[in-house]
């Protein structure tokens, strides 16, 4: 069986602007969204930790001004009492125990608290700076946050103001609210919102923490209220709200972040895309304004550099035909003013005789100017067919030295005195369009007898992988620059002689063009044999696809058995 061959440079690479755009844009997605969720757990992290040192950040500047108050053993005697109130210990430690980064000596520079999580996140050290002093921290070990620690926070608050000057405490008041990350205000007891158990116990000079439930985000908080002395209102600390991990602001903002880092990867990902797009587009255009020259600058090995590849491809073949149209145009009313004229002149003597014997020579000499007119009319047609779309070959096999030997009783008919000599051997039948390479070796055997002096020789044969055809003859031969020009149409390299021979310089790119559609080649060599020239034409075995036709049960059971 023939088996078709691939075409080339098409499947291989029929997934790569595929795997280019959608493989890109599925990583592309991956990516933004591994690094917005690794970017929101590390901004949260961040949050957290603000979090939580605002929080503590009140209480322990709280016992940082309560240290600068206090000397000596009443000193002590407060710590005692304070690490009582809160449930922790508390230790005094000159020089700066840990190293601080910039950012944390700045913020205890700022009488903030610094918050440090240990390794497994079960405890936390926090350390304050005590005012007035260069090198004097306070420092505990924070296990949980209690509601003993929140009422000690309340009970530091009035402490703390009652150490002041009764002047000065609305001062204090305001400079102390600066460190809490929540509101801190005193507020009448009229104005608060509070059940008979709850005044009860204010009343009772107690602290008394209220938490509100709730189910959306930022509705749960703590309140911590504490009665101020002489009835001179309520110290209110809150709302103090539960950290929210997930807050609206920052999904949205999230997922503004992921919108635009994937359309801006979108975007590079198709830039080079659309200017490819754009850049055959432009050749398009100047194709269609009439410039034949334009090109596609597509490169790539993807559908779309395919594209581009099949475009200059299509335009240069148009390129060719124009051209090709142009000259024979310019051939064709070349070749036919002689001709004509020739029977415009015979019609003229016609006219001014009244011999009849004159008057048939001139009829003999117009019929044979109509038949040369025939024939260049049939080459013409011959070469336009083959020269414009691929024609649809009827490739079936046959037997190449029966067609050797057809032309040559075909050549002896025509009574030449040239010698014409078969060498063919035995072979296998050929798979080919029998009409096109009986129309090639008519037209090779013609030229070569036109141009040898006494023999000229046809050879066939075939190798492993192809089967050629020879055609040899005596004459004088072709020089080496001009080998490639005697295919263009309409060429002659001694135009005397060509006219004196016949021919109208078609029969080679016929030649050609015959052998291009059967994936072969035609080249001329210097025969050995007989020292003129040597046309050799060289075609597979094993033809494409795109050249064979489905053909009837019959031949291709004849091909198949061919084949075999």
């Amino acid at each position: 069986m023939v088996e078709s061959s691939q075409e080339p440079g098409r499947s291989s690479h029929a997934a790569s602007l595929f795997l280019k755009l959608y493989g890109g844009m599925v990583l592309l997605v991956l990516l933004v969204c591994s690094s917005t969720w690794l970017g929101l757990q590390e901004f949260n992290n961040w949050r957290a930790q603000e979090y939580r040192e605002g929080v503590a950040s009140g209480v322990f500047r709280l016992v940082a001004v309560g240290v600068s108050t206090h000397h000596g053993l009443e000193l002590q005697n407060w710590m005692e009492e304070v690490s009582q109130l809160l449930g922790v210990p508390l230790e005094l430690v000159s020089g700066l125990p840990q190293h601080f980064s910039f950012f944390e000596q700045h913020r205890l520079d700022k009488g903030r608290t610094v918050l440090r999580l240990n390794g497994d996140e079960s405890a936390a050290d926090v350390f304050v700076k005590v005012p007035e002093h260069k090198d004097l921290y306070v420092h505990t070990r924070m296990v949980r946050v209690s509601e003993q620690q929140g009422k000690a926070m309340a009970l530091l608050f009035l402490d703390a103001l009652q150490r002041t000057d009764p002047l000065q405490r609305a001062q204090t008041f305001e400079d102390l609210g600066k460190y809490f990350s929540f509101p801190v205000s005193i507020v009448p007891v009229g104005q608060l919102n509070l059940d008979i158990e709850q005044r009860i116990q204010l009343d009772h000079d107690e602290v008394i923490m209220l938490l509100k439930q709730g189910n959306g985000p930022n509705s749960s908080s703590v309140r911590i209220m504490a009665p101020m002395p002489h009835h001179q209102g309520i110290l209110v600390l809150g709302p103090l709200y539960l950290f929210n991990w997930m807050p609206v602001k920052l999904i949205v903002a999230s997922a503004i972040f992921a919108i635009v880092a994937i359309t801006l990867g979108a975007y590079v990902l198709m830039r080079p895309v659309e200017r490819r797009i754009r850049r055959l587009e432009l050749a398009v255009r100047k194709l269609r304004a009439g410039d034949l020259d334009a090109r596609a600058d597509v490169d790539g090995r993807d559908e779309l550099g395919q594209l581009g590849h099949a475009f200059n491809g299509m335009a240069e073949h148009i390129q060719r035909l124009i051209n090709a149209q142009r000259d024979m145009l310019r051939a064709v009313s070349h070749e036919l003013r002689t001709p004509v004229a020739r029977i415009r002149f015979g019609v003229d003597m016609m006219a001014d005789t009244n011999e009849m014997e004159d008057r048939l020579s001139q009829l003999a000499g117009i019929d044979a100017d109509i038949e040369e007119l025939n024939k260049l009319i049939d080459e013409i047609l011959t070469y336009a067919r083959l020269e414009g779309d691929k024609p649809r070959l009827k490739i079936r096999a046959f037997s190449l030295p029966d067609l050797l030997q057809r032309i040559r009783q075909e050549t002896y008919a025509l009574r030449t005195p040239i010698q014409l000599d078969i060498d063919a051997a035995q072979m296998d039948p050929v798979l080919a369009e029998e009409h096109y390479i009986h129309r090639l070796l008519q037209n090779l055997v013609g030229n070569a007898i036109r141009y040898a002096q006494k023999r000229v020789v046809v050879r066939c044969g075939e190798n492993a992988h192809s089967n050629w055809i020879s055609v040899e003859d005596d004459g004088p031969g072709i020089p080496e620059q001009d080998r490639q020009r005697v295919f263009e149409p309409f060429a002659r390299l001694d135009d005397s002689r060509t006219r004196a021979s016949g021919g109208y310089g078609l029969g080679l790119s016929i030649v050609q063009k015959i052998a291009h559609w059967h994936e072969g080649t035609i080249r001329i060599e210097q025969s050995e044999a007989l020292g003129g020239a040597s046309f050799v034409m060289t075609w597979p075995k094993r033809l494409s696809a795109s050249v064979l036709e489905p053909v009837t049960q019959n031949n291709s059971t004849e091909t198949n058995a061919a084949q075999t």
